[in-house]
């Protein structure tokens, strides 16, 4: 502790909290919010959808398993990750566990952060800032050396595209067999692609402002993302290029609330999100329900989906939408991550029933 440096995280409404630095050694800024999970640090770090925000861990304890090596499957996708790099501004926790313990790990967890130039504070009471971030909502914030008494001034990622910064920027296929399916890649996870690989179609990734209607496909699947849907309006006229041809769409997470808008619903950004491995959710219409993952900051208003399209999933906990279908057509699609990575894989079903549409 002697030779950690202190630092602080300055909130947007100006609650300073004290720690100590652990990671890389600098600033960052973005939009604090917080995840539930407890273990899965590796996944949760590089999946895309936490671009532009510094995560808070409730769990108290991090890094006690460290880093496994980067190795790729025959897939050419990263083993225990969900992309190439961390995508996390900052990262808050109580107690850094810098002597890490597992057959599988090459580094520590402040190490491999400090490689990717991502700092980390711990010391800090992450329950009274998720009782902070509960009551008044995610905010801006930012990670500083405690002597630093500049000017609160943070840029909201919410208001920048943040899809853009993490999508592909070529056509990437991966796969073989006989059905074509196109994913949209919003920021898509590892595993959401591994799950629709094993299932023995092959699978084109596009940017996420791509017109794939121009080629010949036989689903469309739209992944998973960071940020607000509203300035995917790209995504969106090309998805409702596709509802007309009839044919299969599914998506995920992001990927229901772009679907959501092609279809003539609108979104919202709920309060603090949901972040964690246990959610519990239950299938419209049935007393069947399930414990997701999950990672979004934003959601469809149920009530302005058109008269042809209705409620799949449920959210217990708060009532909020959590994956809508059309009545008619094979058009379905889920705010909650089936694919988990980390998580429980209880709706991993989702990905059987689309391939069984194509």
């Amino acid at each position: 502790m002697a030779t950690r440096k202190k630092v602080k995280l300055v909130l947007q409404n100006g609650r300073i909290m004290e720690g100590w630095s652990f990671g890389y050694d600098g600033p960052c800024d973005g939009e604090v919010v917080f995840s539930t999970a407890m273990v899965g640090y590796t996944e949760s770090l590089t999946d895309p959808s936490f671009e532009g925000q510094i995560l808070c861990i409730t769990y108290p304890i991090l890094g006690n398993y460290g880093i496994s090596k980067m190795m790729s499957d025959a897939g050419g996708l990263l083993k225990g990750f969900e992309s190439e790099k961390i995508h996390i501004r900052g990262l808050i926790v109580t107690d850094y566990c810098e002597e890490y313990s597992h057959w599988d790990a090459v580094k520590s967890l402040g190490a491999w952060m400090e490689e990717q130039k991502v700092p980390g504070i711990f010391g800090i009471d992450t329950r009274l800032l998720t009782q902070i971030l509960r009551e008044e909502g995610s905010m801006l914030g930012k990670i500083v050396p405690v002597d630093d008494d500049s000017a609160f001034e943070v840029a909201d990622p919410g208001l920048e595209n943040q899809v853009a910064k993490v999508s592909c920027r070529d056509i990437i296929r991966y796969g073989q067999g006989d059905k074509k399916v196109v994913l949209v890649d919003c920021g898509v996870k590892h595993q959401i692609l591994r799950n629709l690989i094993v299932r023995n179609v092959e699978v084109i990734r596009v940017p996420w402002d791509y017109d794939f209607n121009q080629f010949d496909w036989d689903g469309l699947f739209i992944s998973n993302g960071p940020g607000d849907p509203v300035h995917c309006a790209v995504t969106v006229e090309n998805i409702r290029k596709a509802m007309q041809t009839g044919k299969p769409i599914c998506g995920i997470c992001l990927g229901n609330q772009l679907l959501g808008i092609a279809a003539g619903a609108t979104t919202y950004k709920l309060k603090y999100g949901h972040r964690s491995h246990n959610q519990p959710v239950r299938q419209a219409g049935t007393t069947k329900c399930y414990i997701t993952a999950q990672n979004h900051g934003y959601a469809i208003k149920e009530d302005t989906l058109p008269a042809d399209w209705e409620p799949y999933f449920i959210n217990m906990n708060d009532g909020t939408n959590e994956g809508i279908r059309h009545k008619s057509k094979p058009f379905f699609s889920a705010q909650f991550h089936p694919e988990a990575s980390s998580g429980p894989e209880d709706t991993e079903f989702i990905f059987d029933d689309f391939i069984s549409l194509l």
